[in-house]
């Protein structure tokens, strides 16, 4: 069977040609717009930030001026205020803590927790899926009544517990939904070798399967350290104490009704900003498979 052949002077063949010509043209000039749509998103994105560390760096009153001037007076006294005539080292010690206290804790009950209703089946196991699932539907705002009469009958006002039990409710609920999808990917002969080998259910749990569910974990102690180092609400309603106090909470004595200091704002926010910036840095390379398998694999 012979198959017709196009000589590039005939017609068909310059047809061909104009239309590859085409394809390129529009090709380039699709190239051009989505390159330059993306320049401008990251502009945007980024000019917030910037101004931020620029304003941050400005005299005390530096940011009133209407003159562009980058760098002309920057210093670092807006750095050094925060430091030494604000509680902003007492307020980084109790957010450290509490952030650290609600990763840990919450990845251990997430994990479990994931990995209990993804491997076994028990009485009341619909019950603790729909609890996990509505508990997420409840907006801060809701919680914040109850949560405060119950941490006021336990005596936890004013206590870092009571804040960390406080973030649990958060982060827990949706991260043990997102670790039950991804443990629901990783095949069950796996435990069942482990047990073979004479390790205990909780042994297979600790020793097998935690090992290949880092990505799930990654994203679950970030969401969780997110969770407790930028919360507001929580902290400002249940730590009201000058030496309880959260960086959220903290950043708040620098605005009045009729005052605000924003140098000593700003100069707080951009050294709050680091340590969650260290930490996605941290974790960026198991956050997009994590995410994808606790989202895709239910």
């Amino acid at each position: 069977m012979s198959t017709a052949t196009v000589s590039p002077g005939s017609p068909k063949g310059a047809a061909r040609r104009r239309r590859a010509r085409s394809r390129e043209e529009r090709s380039l000039g699709s190239s051009i717009l989505l390159h330059g749509t993306l320049i401008v998103a990251s502009l945007i994105s980024i000019f917030p930030v910037v101004w931020l560390i620029l304003t941050s760096l400005k005299p005390r009153d530096g940011w009133l001026s209407t003159e562009l001037k980058l760098f002309d007076d920057s210093s670092l006294d807006n750095y050094t205020r925060v430091l030494t005539e604000t509680q902003f080292p007492n307020w980084l010690l109790n957010s450290v803590i509490i952030a650290a206290l609600t990763t840990v804790i919450g990845v251990f009950l997430a994990s479990t927790t994931g990995y209990a209703i993804s491997r076994f089946r028990f009485p009341g196991y619909r019950g603790v899926m729909w609890m996990l699932l509505i508990t997420q539907m409840f907006p801060v705002a809701i919680l914040i009544v109850p949560l405060y009469n119950l941490m006021a009958g336990l005596g936890l006002l004013n206590q870092i517990p009571g804040l960390v039990i406080a973030y649990m409710t958060v982060a827990v609920p949706f991260c043990a939904w997102m670790m039950k999808g991804y443990f629901d990917s990783i095949p069950r002969e796996i435990d069942q070798a482990g047990m073979i080998d004479g390790l205990s259910p909780f042994g297979t749990f600790w020793r097998v399967i935690l090992p290949l569910a880092r990505p799930s974990l990654a994203v679950t102690a970030f969401y969780s350290f997110m969770t407790a180092w930028g919360e507001v609400a929580y902290a400002t309603v249940f730590m009201t104490g000058d030496e309880t106090r959260t960086l959220a909470a903290g950043l708040q004595q620098f605005i009045g009704q009729h005052w605000s200091d924003w140098g000593l704002m700003t100069a707080a926010a951009v050294m709050i900003a680091v340590p969650a910036a260290v930490v996605f840095l941290l974790v960026q390379r198991n956050l997009v498979a994590g995410l994808t398998a606790g989202a895709t694999k239910l």
